[in-house]
Formats: C-alpha cells, structure tokens, sequence
C-alpha cells in the first residue's frame, strides 16, 4: 500500500533510525514540491537529502568518491547519519543543492529499508517544519496533526527527538555541520 502511494506520486511520513520523517518518490517532481508546501520552503533553496536502501546506490546518485571516503561511509552506515556529497546526474534537479551536492542517509531501520528495497530507488527525507520535534515522536499525534496533508502514517512506535548528524563529505576533510543522533570522529574508528 505504502509502496503503490510513493509510485503514485504520494507523500508519507515513516520512521527512521532517528525521527520521523516526511517522504515520496525522488522522482515524483509535484510530490517533492508537496513536501516543500508542507513545509513552506522554496523548493530551490531547500535542503533535502533522501534515503538509499545500502552503498551500493552511492555509485548510482553520488560522483565517484575515494576509497577513503567508502570506508568512512561504511564504517558509520547504516546509521544516524546524513553524508553531504558531489551529485550525480541521476540526482533530480529539484533535490540538488546549488553547489550540486546531495544528502544521503541509509538509516537503521527495517521499516524505512523494506520501503526503499521494495520500491526500488530512494525515497526522499525531510523532516516536519517548525522547532518542536517532540510533537513528532508519536504516530498517532503525527496523524492528528499532519494526517489532512499526507496520504499515510506509517505507525513504527514512538520515535526518536534527535535527527541525524549531518557529515559534509565535499571537502579536503569530512566536516560535522549539524551534530545529531549519530556521533562522528574525524578519523573513523578502525
């Protein structure tokens, strides 16, 4: 049911290794700007990264990376991490940043990987607007209060209040720009 509402261009909220998180078809373009209405940004100015199913789609979305960097990705996913890297052309415009970058994240969690696994290519992954991340962890308030914008709530429990760490990976050096769940060494453990 989840999988033939992404397909169809819908939008669903699903739980993560961290919280929940608002979602659709990367490639359904008039669902992304959906989740860009909800949260009343500008698709052009958003930030959205989206969810891959394990590393094998980094050689599909992301530009070739270094060896370095691959372990880095496999030492901390999955996990609570989100990694900033060089997109690739199979990248959607519209989930490009300026600087042609992507956030990706491949989280710990059965639920979000039978999703992607099942539909085949990832999902996009964006939070809820406003501050109060607490007013999130709660599938049934989610429903409350979101459940007249999406077309499902995906009901995993209660969920988590801290998002993910966020890993700009487009640099000399791997730089934590938003510290998370996930908590990252410079030099990965070995």
């Amino acid at each position: 049911m989840i999988i033939e509402c992404l397909l169809d261009g819908g939008v669903v909220v699903y739980p993560t290794d961290t919280i929940y998180g608002l979602g659709c078809d990367i490639f359904q373009h008039k669902a992304v700007e959906r989740i860009c209405r909800i949260k009343q940004i500008d698709p052009a100015k958003a930030n959205l990264s989206f969810i891959c199913h394990d590393l094998s789609d980094l050689s599909v979305y992301t530009k070739p990376i270094s060896t370095p960097l691959y372990r880095l990705l496999r030492t901390y996913l999955p996990g609570p991490y989100t990694f900033i890297l060089p997109a690739s052309k199979q990248v959607p415009r519209i989930l490009k940043s300026r600087r042609d970058t992507v956030g990706l994240r491949i989280p710990d969690n059965v639920i979000t990987q039978a999703l992607v696994k099942e539909l085949g290519h990832p999902i996009l992954s964006s939070s809820f607007p406003g501050e109060m991340v607490e007013e999130y962890t709660d599938p049934e308030m989610i429903e409350e209060k979101f459940g007249n914008v999406v077309d499902i709530v995906a009901d995993g429990g209660i969920g988590g209040i801290l998002p993910s760490t966020v890993v700009d990976c487009t640099g000399d050096e791997p730089v934590v720009i938003r510290k998370g769940l996930g908590h990252f060494e410079e030099a990965p453990p070995g």
